[in-house]
């Protein structure tokens, strides 16, 4: 094994500055760096500030008076997880879509959540209050709020009488738009743009023909030749084939949704990577709509529990409750969704399409923020991934889609934002749910996630 030379150690940590002037080491854990790579052994890593300055493997040196370092040995380092789908401000315990519960401190609630988990970076995908979200981004990327930080697609572009259901997502006039024109449309990309938003959002098709209307052609290319104008990203909530298929061809940057009613052929294929498009499952999404009714085994481990508040706790648990989600006309219909979309997202995956991470967690109370992004995992080596496929997705992949290269890897002068856990996920995903520990900006922030309360 090659050693990490003392002498650069000794340089990283006499330029290091810190949070308490003064660097951290963290040595002997396995590390998964996020790139797809196999795991590395005995590394050490010197975090100064909120960076990683050194990181190799190997090494046993004296540190210098005031460094701190902890010793992780028996351990798996991973990149903190990045969601590119996820929503804030929309559930509370059971209660979802109301304009009141878009407040600062439930979408701090759901973001320290996220982040207790292992997920240090959300996209808010939508439905955003921007006289909150703003603000409250930008003291999350300041570091001066607490929670993970938070990037996101302003209130996003739907459908009159069509997507999002307005029984879903009972938004306020300052969430969502619903253009009825293609100038109005434009109109509301401008103003997007101009309060400063990372993305824009639109909803496309009839959520599986439970809504009367689809988005009408000429406000979705309205949206996406305006978004490009001022330099910004689409992403559009699908679920048909034949409207992906359109978007693609029409420049959509990302799929918010995996393809859920056909299977992919060559042609769509090819269309995705020709256009460098950006494809996200959300497998959570249709498995969350039956799954709880069912109650599987780990439904009873701490992991999950910890990510339940009390008013779901006891909704999973009435028995009239789980006999109308099992016996209910839409369970079949989400079984089969999932399994088209597992069977595309490997179709996809090997075919070499970018491939985005999200889960559409926050928008309604089943898609548990932290916990969906751990399940999402786990259906990815499902759909026939590996492992460590399926965690730089997670990681490099989806720092990757939102145009973020300072995370999302584990290496010199990356972000410290990672999590520590007990087992290794390399061969077995379901390691991930062993937290230890969770570290943003250069600094622990969570420790096991039987301490936390959802």
């Amino acid at each position: 094994m090659t050693l990490l030379r003392p002498t650069l150690l000794a340089l990283a940590l006499a330029g290091a500055t810190g949070y308490a002037n003064a660097a951290v080491v963290i040595r002997g854990a396995r590390v998964i760096d996020g790139t797809g790579a196999p795991p590395r052994e005995d590394v050490t890593m010197v975090i100064d500030g909120d960076h990683i300055s050194l990181m190799g493997p190997g090494l046993r040196a004296k540190m210098p008076a005031g460094t701190q370092v902890i010793d992780y040995t028996g351990k798996t380092i991973i990149p903190g997880l990045v969601s590119d789908h996820g929503h804030i401000g929309s559930v509370d315990g059971t209660k979802s879509g109301l304009p009141a519960l878009y407040t600062r401190d439930n979408s701090l609630r759901q973001l320290r959540q996220w982040r207790a988990y292992g997920v240090t970076t959300v996209t808010s995908l939508g439905v955003n209050n921007p006289d909150v979200f703003y603000p409250l981004r930008a003291d999350l990327h300041a570091g001066k709020a607490d929670g993970a930080d938070l990037f996101g697609a302003d209130r996003g572009i739907g459908v009159p009488n069509g997507a999002p259901p307005a029984k879903m997502m009972q938004a306020g006039p300052s969430q969502l738009d619903r253009p009825t024109t293609a100038e109005e449309a434009r109109a509301d990309v401008d103003a997007a743009a101009a309060r400063g938003t990372d993305l824009v959002k639109i909803w496309l098709d009839d959520f599986n023909g439970s809504l009367p209307v689809k988005m009408k052609p000429e406000i979705w290319h309205a949206v996406i030749d305006e978004a490009h104008a001022k330099h910004l990203r689409v992403a559009a909530h699908v679920y048909y084939l034949d409207d992906a298929r359109q978007l693609v061809d029409a420049g959509v940057d990302i799929l918010a949704h995996g393809v859920r009613d056909k299977l992919v052929d060559q042609g769509f294929i090819d269309a995705m990577k020709q256009h460098g498009t950006w494809y996200i499952a959300t497998l959570d999404l249709n498995e969350a709509a039956f799954v709880y009714a069912r109650h599987p085994g780990w439904m009873d481990q701490p992991f999950f529990q910890h990510a339940v508040q009390p008013d779901l706790a006891r909704q999973f648990a009435d028995g009239a409750w789980r006999d109308k989600v099992n016996n209910d006309g839409s369970t079949p219909v989400n079984e089969e969704a999932l399994q088209v979309n597992l069977k595309n997202l490997k179709t996809l995956h090997d075919a070499g399409a970018n491939i985005g991470f999200g889960t559409d967690a926050g928008a309604m109370p089943l898609r548990i923020p932290g916990f969906a992004e751990h399940r999402e995992l786990a259906l990815m080596v499902d759909a026939g991934l590996t492992p460590l496929q399926a965690i730089h997705i997670a990681t490099q992949s989806a720092a990757q889609l939102l145009g973020l290269d300072d995370r999302g890897v584990l290496a010199n002068g990356k972000r410290a934002d990672f999590i520590v856990l007990d087992k290794d996920p390399s061969s077995n995903i379901e390691a991930t749910t062993t937290i230890d520990a969770v570290w943003q900006r250069g600094r622990q922030v969570a420790g096991r996630v039987d301490a936390f309360k959802p």
